[in-house]
């Protein structure tokens, strides 16, 4: 196919004829997904600051259509300007359209390689809270806010949702899973895949892509395996059956992709055999004979990110997490990626690798057909055409939205503690009164209240957030929120000074565990958020909005506790200070 022909039309001609039509180097194109950074004001010559060359470069002369979006557009200029890329794709090349995708954009934490702090949408709590929430129908609901809003910033593939199960308290993931339960993560993938994608695949579905496979959780020491430290994935507790719980249901609902994750499995057997120790991507028994042969799924294969090529990313350091087969050429890896099973290379533009494995006979045009096939197959289902900007609606972050998303925040808060030093319950604070704040916007107090200093005040308010270590020697690695769930001396020294001097309520947004013993011995009062506007909190904690959440997974008491457990197994730590499903009621608060 050359320039001049008549653009590839998704509706009237088959799978077949468009496959028939494209070159060899137009079908390899549609293997990669590399990542792009694009602002309200798109140049399609400027060089990427992550490499593979300018946009222009990417779509034309290697026949890129995916595209991976770390920044973009304010969203209600997004499809504007992502129109640009289409009309360039639409008339040149194989004519196909792009498909771009995203990570979540609708909740609270800013981390490059996994979730975008809303901006210009509607703002939820991270998907943990959704499953302290358990409510089916406030996914469902969600979901479709996401659908929504994907559609009109031109974004057809969400690289969400997340279904690993929080199994490891120290990983770093777990505020974009749903629980550690299972069967609860299960319940509400299936919800959140009803609002994402519909029934089947269609012009206003967006293409969702359940990850991690096999599941992520059970990471040694719960380090992350972005990492070369976090590279390790054990079983000592023999429970891979669990993680793969929610996948069967996400294949059951007809998910459009599935990503496999970046970790390395480690004295894993499979119906008997034992599993090579390599990334996941790289593992032909975990994708062929599990996902495809076993569980039965036919759809694509994305690849984590960045598994080829080493880097460095604004200074940074970021080796490719070619984790087992770190001594392979990047042609090497390809190959082996492919022979796995990938259909799709996320993070990566080399599409020159490609087509050397071709015309060295190392890969059959037919493999490479099959993965083409499932692409061009996904952008028939959802019917994408370069004129779609002009028929997207235009309202994003609506009143409704906005009014919805603050008030499951709220709602989705867990109250774990609740006893002042008379024995009676403080919460709700339904009587305004001075308080002292900390971590809190005072203008976010109801009406009647009034900041004070601690030596006026009837109340505390302090804010925190879940405790981590600071590590920042690779690329995303400050993003990250890993090692030990302890909080510090020095604020723990703090909290107690503020609780001998009026009455504490402590709120700690859990984007991971932590070990609250030592706070809980003198704080009248701790609630969990999940990621919640100062506002959202203030609702509950005055009453004018009744909690619902249940901790998602449980608190450690010690991490004395949490080295002892084992890392795939759910709820494994030795008498928990709070087990997952805990969360008091709070009477006379409002419904």
């Amino acid at each position: 196919m050359n320039p001049t022909d008549t653009p590839t039309s998704l509706h009237s001609e088959s799978v077949d004829e468009i496959l028939s039509g494209l070159t060899i180097e137009q079908k390899v194109g549609l293997l990669f997904q590399p990542i792009a950074m694009i602002g309200d004001d798109v140049d399609l010559d400027a060089p990427s600051p992550l490499g593979g060359g300018s946009l222009r470069h990417q779509i034309v002369d290697k026949g890129i259509r995916y595209f991976c979006l770390a920044s973009m557009p304010e969203p209600a200029n997004s499809a504007t300007v992502l129109n640009t890329l289409q009309d360039l794709a639409t008339s040149t090349g194989s004519r196909l359209p792009i498909i771009f995708s995203t990570d979540p954009r609708h909740a609270f934490i800013q981390n490059a390689g996994a979730s975008h702090r809303a901006s210009g949408v509607s703002q939820w709590p991270e998907p943990i809270g959704f499953g302290a929430l358990r409510d089916p129908d406030a996914v469902r609901a969600f979901a479709d806010v996401v659908r929504q809003d994907y559609l009109a910033m031109g974004v057809r593939m969400a690289l969400h949702p997340q279904v690993d199960l929080a199994t490891e308290p120290r990983w770093a993931r777990q505020a974009q899973s749903f629980s550690a339960d299972p069967h609860l993560t299960a319940t509400l993938l299936r919800a959140y895949l009803e609002g994402l994608q519909g029934s089947t695949l269609g012009p206003t579905s967006i293409a969702a892509t359940a990850k991690h496979f096999p599941g992520g959780g059970p990471q040694l020491d719960g380090e992350d395996p972005h990492f070369p430290y976090g590279r390790e994935q054990v079983y000592p507790g023999g429970r891979l059956r669990d993680h793969l719980i929610p996948f069967e249901v996400a294949i059951e609902a007809g998910v459009a992709a599935i990503m496999p994750y970046y970790g390395m499995p480690v004295g894993l057997t499979l119906n008997g055999e034992p599993v090579e120790e390599v990334g996941f991507a790289f593992n032909r028994q975990i994708l062929m004979t599990l996902l495809r042969e076993e569980l039965g799924f036919d759809g694509i294969i994305l690849s984590d990110f960045g598994l080829i090529t080493d880097a460095t990313v604004f200074g940074k350091p970021f080796p490719a997490r070619a984790w087992g087969v770190e001594h392979l050429t990047g042609q090497q890896r390809v190959s082996k990626l492919l022979h796995a099973g990938v259909d799709q290379f996320g993070g990566e533009s080399n599409t020159e690798l490609v087509v050397n494995l071709l015309e060295a006979g190392d890969l059959s045009e037919e493999r490479l057909d099959a993965s083409v096939r499932r692409h061009v197959t996904l952008m028939r289902d959802l019917g994408i055409t370069a004129s779609d900007a002009d028929k997207r609606p235009l309202e994003i972050g609506t009143a409704e939205q906005i009014t919805l998303g603050e008030s499951t925040q709220a709602a989705s808060l867990t109250v774990l503690t609740n006893q002042d030093a008379g024995g009676k319950p403080l919460l709700p604070l339904s009587v305004p009164q001075k308080a002292y704040l900390v971590n809190v916007d005072p203008s976010a107090l109801p009406e009647g209240w009034t900041a004070s200093p601690i030596e006026e005040a009837a109340v505390a308010v302090v804010r925190s957030h879940a405790p981590y270590e600071e590590r920042d020697t690779y690329f995303l690695e400050n993003g990250m929120e890993q090692g030990s769930l302890d909080f510090s001396e020095d604020f723990i020294h703090e909290m107690r000074s503020i609780a001998r001097q009026v009455p504490l309520v402590l709120v700690v947004t859990l984007s991971r565990p932590a070990i609250l013993t030592p706070l809980a011995e003198f704080a009248s009062a701790i609630v969990a958020d999940y990621g919640a506007s100062d506002t959202a909190v203030l609702d509950v904690l005055t009453g004018r909005v009744r909690p619902r959440g249940k901790l998602p997974f449980e608190l450690p008491r010690s991490m004395e506790a949490v080295a002892a457990s084992r890392p795939d197994v759910p709820s494994d730590t030795t008498d928990p200070l709070f087990p997952i499903g805990w969360g008091l009621n709070l009477v006379g608060a409002e419904a």
